[in-house]
């Protein structure tokens, strides 16, 4: 396909996007906004990649902020604590569980047009913060202070020990939820900025944002960084150079 056909084709997705957001079909402009987006950089077409990264945020803006309205965080350490028609809402993925559960339990749900907001925590640290990851290409981490209704298990307690590790007394608030996936996001901007070394094409940072915004799909400034990431590298190409696979640097499967 050359040029040219690669844009009439992203411009043609781009108004059934449109169309779709016009009328607050929420998961269709954000699936067309994404499809857009890969093929708009697999073109290098960076300024047509800065333009959809506006229709993506507010498409999955909406999704998130359905799933919040719900009110309900669902704690999820085994399948079986998944309804067999999970409804709208924040879930809570735990050990023995990985983020990799969590990310295709969300993209399962998503692909069900069912608004959920999904976030993986990892067993408290020594420090009693959770760990709380996000899967994609690359893998995010950040150490976060966990909800008021968890407390480290102790032997002692004479309660059994939680499957997790950690022992929750009630429920967690979406305020909680949103405010991790918010730190989660942000540390992730944070390893993109890492990677990058002096001298680097401009496309090697647009792929580190996007490797990362698999893992924080609803993270809006994650979306911003990479709509600036792709004004800087307009009028650049991908150099054929096979440094720009850096590693993931993290396990999908590790705890």
């Amino acid at each position: 396909m050359n040029a040219r056909a690669d844009a009439n084709a992203i411009d043609a997705i781009m108004e059934r996007a449109s169309a779709a957001s016009a009328v607050t079909r929420a998961f269709e402009a954000a699936r067309l906004s994404q499809e857009a987006l890969l093929l708009a950089r697999a073109a290098d077409a960076f300024e047509r990649m800065s333009r959809i990264g506006l229709p993506l945020q507010e498409a999955r803006r909406w999704i998130r902020q359905d799933a919040l309205d719900a009110g309900s965080v669902t704690v999820v350490a085994r399948a079986s604590d998944l309804p067999p028609n999970p409804g709208p809402g924040c879930y809570l993925v735990q050990p023995p569980m990985i983020g990799l559960d969590a990310r295709l339990f969300r993209d399962a749900a998503w692909a069900r047009e069912i608004p959920v907001f999904v976030l993986c925590c990892e067993p408290m640290t020594r420090d009693g913060l959770w760990p709380v990851v996000g899967v994609g290409e690359r893998v995010s981490r950040v150490r976060f202070d966990p909800p008021t209704a968890a407390a480290r298990w102790a032997e002692s307690s004479g309660v059994p020990r939680p499957v997790c590790g950690d022992l929750l007394t009630g429920p967690i608030s979406p305020e909680w939820f949103a405010a991790a996936a918010e730190a989660l996001g942000d540390r992730a901007i944070a390893e993109a900025d890492a990677l990058a070394e002096p001298g680097d094409p401009p496309a090697w940072r647009v792929d580190d944002l996007l490797d990362y915004l698999w893992a924080c799909p609803e993270h809006e400034k994650l979306l911003q960084a990479l709509a600036a990431a792709c004004r800087d590298a307009i009028g650049t190409a991908t150099p054929r150079d096979p440094r720009r696979r850096r590693g993931v640097g993290a396990d999908p499967n590790a705890f």
